[in-house]
């Protein structure tokens, strides 16, 4: 199967208005008038963030107001779920990608819990790694019901630039028009999408927690779905937007299989991140999960390096004003493992220069930075063909690393996962009750432990 290691996220964004994200000529033909008609109202994304979360900027940097001010919008749009997408990688690798080659004439029906909740929404589209045009047929949202069906009275078939389907370039994404769908702050939606014609499935998100369905035909308006096959994972949805008001901040989770959720109880809801947005919404304040299982901050292959996605992950996503990075383990344990056994050994030196890398690219856009420690993981994968990935000495690069991320002052503030895991009679590893048993991904209990560790001092600097 071809690599798409080539395949970069392009600048088809522009910032309107303020900064709103919109399609640019190209990106998605049918979708950019209704989205650039709508960049009118939108907030200042990439802007220095100020009123009640303060003004953010260098660490201990107090910045200048402009001289001048625009009149602020009644409402903007922010990301309240996201799922960062994907390339495939080839059947040499340790691990299945899960996902059918293709859809044809074929329906995919995904739960997404979004965060917080508005009167409008827009749902996002990613072709980020196909090398053809990605046609839509239709795509419908509404509100799950108790059984996670679609609730009839809250359908919403979608449209881009009016049009009920879409056509997506190579490397871009889409967003529908806005629809009116008042929807609950930590409610769940769910989402169809229909692919009419053969659609290699080239932009994906591995290991989702959550359970797809795929059916036959355009059942996108339908509520049951009858012969429906399950896909673990997600194909080719990438967000969900909200209308509310503006400077609504939005936290960005930006990780690996820990702010994933891997070892979390699937359709449960209980990611890290998950458990930190039911704490947040009755703030007003917005998360996002930004993980990607098998991410690192140097190396490639289940989904691109760090500093490649960060700007389309992280970065562009509307309203973002903190981002939690929690990534680097991979790029400790994967070299001599079944992951990467070919793999050079990371170094502290290049590990903390990505880490530094990062926080410069989130705060020059204004972002206030956290920066997590690395949890325990001695004893990870034992007993299978991965066990590899932990010895002494990772650990004690793990060890370096995290005395780093504490007192290096590169972070505007740091969540010690490290100690809120870590087992107090035996430190190298995770205490047990937190832990999903692999002994490197936390089960629900030690993801609650992880939001815990995030208080509004440490997210908001108050």
């Amino acid at each position: 199967m071809k690599r798409f290691a080539h395949a970069r996220f392009p600048n088809v964004f522009a910032t309107l208005a303020g900064g709103l994200s919109v399609l640019a000529a190209g990106a998605a033909v049918a979708a950019a008038p209704a989205v650039a008609a709508s960049a009118a109202a939108a907030p200042a994304v990439g802007s220095s963030a100020s009123g009640p979360f303060g003004v953010i900027g260098e660490p201990g940097s107090v910045e200048a107001s402009p001289a001048w001010t625009a009149a602020e919008p009644a409402n903007a749009w922010a990301a309240t779920w996201t799922a960062s997408p994907q390339p495939l990688w080839d059947a040499s690798f340790v691990l299945p990608t899960g996902m059918p080659d293709s859809l044809r004439n074929q329906t995919v029906r995904e739960t997404a819990r979004i965060s917080v909740g508005g009167k409008r929404l827009r749902v996002v589209l990613s072709n980020r790694y196909g090398v053809e045009p990605l046609v839509i047929g239709a795509v419908h949202v509404a509100r799950a019901s108790f059984e996670k069906a679609p609730s009839p009275s809250s359908d919403r078939a979608l449209r881009f630039g009016g049009q009920p389907g879409v056509t997506i370039a190579p490397g871009a994404q889409a967003v529908s028009d806005p629809v009116d769908l008042p929807v609950p702050a930590l409610g769940e939606l769910v989402v169809s999408t229909y692919f009419p014609q053969v659609t290699p499935v080239t932009t994906f998100h591995w290991g989702a927690q959550q359970t797809a369905l795929i059916a036959e035909g355009d059942a996108t308006g339908q509520r049951e779905l009858p012969g429906a096959r399950r896909l673990d994972g997600r194909a080719f949805l990438a967000g969900i937007w909200v209308e509310g008001p503006p400077r609504a901040p939005v936290v960005a989770a930006f990780g690996d299989s820990l702010t994933d959720g891997n070892g979390s109880t699937p359709g449960a809801n209980r990611r890290w991140p998950d458990v930190l947005a039911t704490r947040l919404a009755p703030q007003g304040i917005g998360v996002v999960n930004a993980g990607i299982s098998g991410a690192r901050v140097w190396g490639d292959k289940m989904g691109q390096n760090a500093m490649a996605r960060f700007e389309a992950d992280v970065l562009s996503q509307p309203g973002v004003r903190t981002v939690v990075i929690a990534i680097g383990i991979n790029d400790i344990g994967w070299p001599d493992s079944g992951f990467a056994p070919h793999d050079a050994p990371m170094t502290a030196a290049k590990l903390t220069e990505g880490y530094r890398q990062l926080a410069q690219a989130a705060r020059l856009r204004g972002l206030r930075v956290v920066g997590a420690t690395l949890p325990p993981f001695e004893g990870s994968l034992h007993g299978t063909p991965l066990a590899g990935h932990y010895n002494p000495a990772k650990n004690a690069l793990r060890l370096e690393v995290n005395h780093w991320i504490r007192d290096s002052g590169v972070f505007d503030a740091v969540a010690d996962f490290d100690v809120a895991l870590r087992d107090p009679s035996h430190p190298a590893r995770m205490l047990p009750v937190y832990d999903s048993g692999d002994h490197l991904h936390p089960g629900d209990a030690g993801y609650q432990a992880m939001a815990q560790a995030l208080d509004d001092a440490t997210l908001f600097g108050r």
